[in-house]
């Protein structure tokens, strides 16, 4: 007859070794992620730095973000941009009469077809279709205007930015052009910047200031740029463009945005140019020395 052994003088095992050769030993206090001292840097910058790691690979909360991120920039590229809504919104807002109390804004079309033609043919996304280019021939003809200033909407590369971004950035820069005579705003689909010199120089505008959808990175899907063309005609390049880029609650406020811009439109107007030769210091600190018996401090 066997006799039952105390449950107190069983040997219990040895917890400092694994069950089985091939299982690895954890402790309690081991984190499965294993902390990066960089990581303080992501309070100053978007930049993905200081991930730390989990064994050899990325952290699954970081991989999932990047994952997001990517899947809102392809997002924000083949979405198209409601010209047609953004429009009646903008009629909607006391703060932009001054567009719309002549003329309703007009809706217009480059010569990319769709979406893949405007990816594939960038060229086609600067020049306007032939019925767009029409309805502007149609509008100088009747109306014999010389604007002042041109603004164009254009969808670009992120209508996530121009749907987001277009009105409350207007409603900034409103608040500094008053007295402008103002063309209809035009709002294009599959544009690129450069469209902007064709909707200049059907409207006989002096300036044209384009708000396009910028390239989406992935912390920026919603960025908006701002391009700015003194005497705007078919074939300039870039050359004769100030840009003001990232303008969105993240990165350059509207507020900010609107004051550059103003400044740029001022310089340009004054000096009659842009680009190259026209310089942002709207941040320098400029000692003007307004007396009439000022003397060149170099000589005197």
């Amino acid at each position: 007859m066997s006799q039952d052994i105390p449950k107190s003088d069983i040997p219990k095992p040895d917890k400092s070794f694994p069950t089985h050769p091939h299982t690895p030993l954890i402790t309690e206090k081991e984190e499965p992620v294993t902390e990066n001292a960089w990581r303080k840097l992501n309070a100053f910058t978007d930049a993905r730095v200081g991930l730390g790691r989990a064994g050899v690979s990325v952290p699954t909360k970081h991989l999932l973000a990047f994952q997001l991120a990517h899947a809102q920039a392809i997002d924000a590229v083949h979405t198209q941009l409601d010209t047609d809504a953004l429009s009646k919104a903008l009629m909607e807002q006391d703060w932009a009469k001054n567009w719309t109390k002549n003329c309703a804004p007009l809706l217009l079309h480059s010569r990319a077809t769709d979406r893949a033609t405007y990816l594939q043919r960038p060229d086609y996304g600067r020049r306007l279709d032939d019925e767009s280019a029409h309805q502007l021939d149609e509008h100088r003809d009747s109306t014999s205007q010389h604007y002042d200033l041109a603004i164009v909407v254009v969808d670009g590369l992120s209508s996530l930015a121009v749907e987001q971004n277009t009105l409350p950035f207007l409603q900034a820069l409103s608040d500094h052009i008053n007295g402008w005579n103002l063309a209809p705003i035009c709002f294009v689909k599959q544009g690129r910047v450069a469209i902007g010199d064709d909707v200049c120089e059907r409207l006989n505008a002096k300036c044209v200031l384009v708000l396009i959808g910028e390239r989406p990175g992935l912390s920026s899907p919603d960025s908006l740029g701002l391009y700015l063309t003194w005497g705007g005609k078919v074939g300039y390049t870039d050359a004769y463009r100030n840009c003001i880029s990232n303008v969105r609650p993240a990165g350059l406020v509207y507020q900010e945005a609107a004051r550059k811009a103003f400044y740029l439109l001022n310089e340009a107007r004054t000096l009659k140019l842009s680009g190259v030769k026209l310089k942002d210091r709207s941040d320098d600190d400029l000692i003007v020395d307004t007396s009439k018996e000022s003397k060149n401090f170099l000589i005197s």
